[in-house]
């Protein structure tokens, strides 16, 4: 982050401030993490990420489109040249056939309109899952900031 002179911002869900928190954990981070969000209600995603109603009602807000959309709007509403979106089933209740627990979207955005999204089918109890969460997000943030 610092060698591309980028700030970051962050937008979270299941992972509640976990991710936001291990960035800042870093002595001189404020030279490279603009702010976080946590958004774990659908009305937050909207209200602070202009995360569409359509979207969440079409796809729900465990799905590719909710992540590249509150990436987007972490973007949008920060100074930051990437943000990272992250929006799960932790568990251990809420999931379902389709999206059971530990599924887990992250989205990484860049200011020149590139995102990219990757699905993950975690393990483990809600602390376990979440952590994987942050981890697979933390490497997505390195790998994206230095494409």
């Amino acid at each position: 982050m610092q060698k591309q002179q980028w700030l970051l911002s962050t937008s979270e869900s299941c992972t509640g401030g976990w991710l936001s928190k291990c960035c800042t954990d870093l002595s001189g981070s404020s030279t490279w993490f603009d702010r976080g969000f946590v958004t774990y209600s659908n009305q937050s995603k909207q209200d602070l990420l202009n995360v569409s109603l359509s979207t969440l009602e079409q796809h729900g807000a465990v799905s590719e489109q909710t992540a590249i959309e509150m990436a987007q709007g972490a973007l949008e509403n920060s100074a930051a040249n990437i943000s990272v979106a992250i929006t799960g089933i932790a568990g251990p209740d809420g999931g379902t056939t389709e999206k059971p627990v530990g599924t887990v979207w992250i989205a990484w955005s860049t200011k020149d309109g590139i995102s990219k999204t990757e699905i993950f089918q975690l393990n483990g109890d809600r602390e376990q899952i979440r952590y994987q969460a942050v981890i697979a997000a933390l490497k997505g943030i390195i790998k994206n900031a230095s494409d």
